[in-house]
């Protein structure tokens, strides 16, 4: 009895079948992730981290954003606080633009506001998913429930950031 044989690759790699797209995490899966990676966080007012992800993933949504930007609301704090790592995202079974857009909005450590902004403007789809991040970071009943110090700074901080990306202040 002989062995099977085993087919030689085709000859030239535009006869090679192209390997099968691995399937992407769906909605509802990117959801759970980014929930279980930030469970037990909470925001400035004490409220559950989650509460803001799903937010911002609305916000989106009501500005007409497509899945690949819902899922990067969903994601867009994860690097930034740890959650996740950005090894972790590179990897991850996204498309290309959803990991773009977080990494975009993933602010770095001692980066300059403009050049936080320049990113932001330059990937496309960030823009539509900061707007939504500042336009609930900058709700006035969210910022009601901090000190009066923290509000104001945070309240210049969300328009200097509005104006930069040349939104409505």
């Amino acid at each position: 009895m002989t062995e099977p044989r085993t087919p030689s690759p085709p000859s030239s790699p535009s006869q090679r079948p192209s390997p099968s797209p691995r399937p992407f995490l769906t909605p509802a899966e990117v959801e759970a992730l980014a929930t279980a990676a930030h469970a037990g966080q909470t925001d400035k007012a004490g409220r559950p981290y989650t509460e803001h992800l799903r937010a911002v993933a609305d916000g989106v949504r009501e500005r007409g954003g497509d899945e690949a930007q819902i899922a990067a609301a969903w994601l867009h704090d994860a690097v930034e606080d740890d959650a996740l790592t950005e090894e972790w995202l590179r990897g991850a079974a996204l498309p290309r633009r959803t990991r773009d857009i977080v990494l975009a909005v993933t602010k770095r450590p001692g980066e300059p506001p403009e050049s936080y902004a320049r990113r932001i403007l330059t990937t496309p789809g960030a823009l539509l998913v900061k707007e939504a991040d500042l336009a609930h970071n900058a709700d006035p009943v969210r910022l009601a429930a901090l000190d009066e110090p923290t509000r104001r700074r945070l309240a210049e901080k969300y328009a200097r950031m509005r104006a930069l990306l040349g939104q409505e202040t």
